[in-house]
């Protein structure tokens, strides 16, 4: 569906509050080692009472960091016309006449062994190809919920207060992982607007029963964290949010998340598992990368030992 709007778009200072009705708590109790599904671990027999005492804890906190401004929440999202290219790339244009190439995002294809008639995908399967004559899209985000949490970390040790410095950590992960969730929800309800009549709980959100993905790069479905330097290229994210990328590609503020948008309703995560050395070359030829550099970034995944080949040859 063609979206509401092709370009980029900013969100500076984002209202905190509106962020927090679509938090998922559940991985902050994992932050301390509580296992268990929010709200059920409330009334956990085990983890109940320890667990309602952090909970209010974390909101007294999270209304002081609104209520002082202590954290900033800025978000960069893009959507852009797009096919898929070379079976396994993914090409962004310059503007919805598809003038000329602005981009190119490179994705891995599973090489799993299956009984069954399923493919083994990769993300720009969820993409028209470009010979097909269609014309898609593909969106792409950054969101961070962390500027300033260091300096308010280092308020809290200053004062020798590790309880306070890891939960305003957890709550500026939480906020940014709901800018996440929120933005996405406005991605496919105004701004691309391919479900504009959704209407889903926070539970259905957390469980994911929208149409459409938001895998990240570096994740399983894309484990290349390289691809986060064309996204943020695209995006400008270092100058228009003020999120930037180390040398290894982590972001700075920690607290931030980004990845790509796919609408198509057959979309689904997949993790890609471990590869060969014949995808590796392949990968290694359209990313524009020699052999060696190619397996350094995809050392996690590789299902071969790089030293062997080197030393058989």
């Amino acid at each position: 569906m063609e979206p509401g709007f092709v370009g980029e778009e900013y969100f500076l200072n984002y209202d905190l509050s509106e962020i927090v009705p679509v938090i998922d708590w559940t991985p902050f109790f994992s932050t301390w080692e509580l296992k268990g599904q929010y709200p059920r671990i409330l009334d956990d027999d085990k983890m109940g009472e320890a667990a309602r005492g952090l909970f209010s804890d974390a909101q007294n906190l999270l209304q002081q960091i609104i209520d002082e401004k202590w954290l900033t929440a800025n978000a960069a999202i893009g959507i852009w016309p797009a096919n898929s290219v070379d079976d396994d790339d993914i090409e962004i244009y310059k503007d919805a006449e598809r003038s000329g190439v602005r981009a190119r995002f490179h994705t891995l294809r599973q090489q799993i062994a299956r009984n069954s008639d399923r493919a083994n995908a990769a993300l720009a399967d969820f993409i028209a190809p470009k010979e097909s004559g269609l014309k898609d899209y593909l969106g792409g985000f950054a969101v961070t919920a962390g500027i300033g949490e260091n300096e308010i970390a280092k308020r809290f040790a200053e004062s020798n207060d590790d309880y306070g410095k890891i939960m305003v950590k957890a709550l500026a992960d939480r906020l940014a992982e709901g800018f996440a969730e929120l933005m996405h929800r406005r991605i496919r309800t105004e701004f691309w607007g391919y479900a504009t009549n959704e209407s889903l709980s926070n539970e259905d959100l957390i469980t994911e029963k929208y149409q459409g993905i938001r895998p990240a790069p570096g994740y399983p479905a894309q484990p290349d964290h390289t691809e986060k330097g064309t996204l943020f290229d695209v995006l400008r994210a270092e100058e228009k949010i003020g999120i930037k990328l180390t040398e290894s590609f982590a972001m700075w503020p920690g607290s931030s998340v980004s990845g790509l948008y796919f609408s198509h309703p057959k979309s689904h995560y997949f993790g890609v598992g471990k590869i060969d050395r014949d995808q590796v070359e392949d990968y290694a030829r359209r990313k524009g990368w020699d052999l060696e550099k190619t397996e350094k970034w995809l050392a996690p995944i590789l299902n071969y030992d790089p030293r062997k080949f080197v030393s058989a040859a």
